[in-house]
């Protein structure tokens, strides 16, 4: 992480902070959002849905591998992508668990 002092902050945050990097895309959202409807895809029908270029799609994929969102497998010339539901459950755990605090202070400034 370079910059911004990744070891002085804790395990969760930087997790959190990781998460929301790679879905601060809006075509990676749109491709997990497809992913869901169809429960699997082969990466051709990923770029007639999104409308973006083979190469482009496959770096989105390949960030959401990365992260353990997707999943693959070869299938002849293709890959087929899938949802990886255990990784989603725990992120989504995770962001559930960050997004229930509250803040106990009633004004502000």
């Amino acid at each position: 992480m370079g910059l911004t002092k990744s070891e002085i902050f804790t395990d969760q945050q930087n997790e959190i902070s990781n998460v929301a990097k790679v879905l601060g895309h809006p075509a990676r959202i749109a491709i997990l959002q497809h992913l869901f409807k169809s429960n699997s895809c082969i990466c051709g029908d990923l770029v007639e849905e999104i409308g973006l270029a083979q190469p482009t799609i496959s770096q989105h994929l390949k960030e959401l591998k990365k992260l353990g969102l997707i999943k693959g497998n070869i299938e002849g010339t293709s890959v087929c992508y899938c949802i990886d539901q255990i990784n989603w459950h725990k992120i989504k755990d995770m962001f559930i668990q960050f997004l229930n605090y509250d803040s106990e202070q009633t004004e502000c400034c």
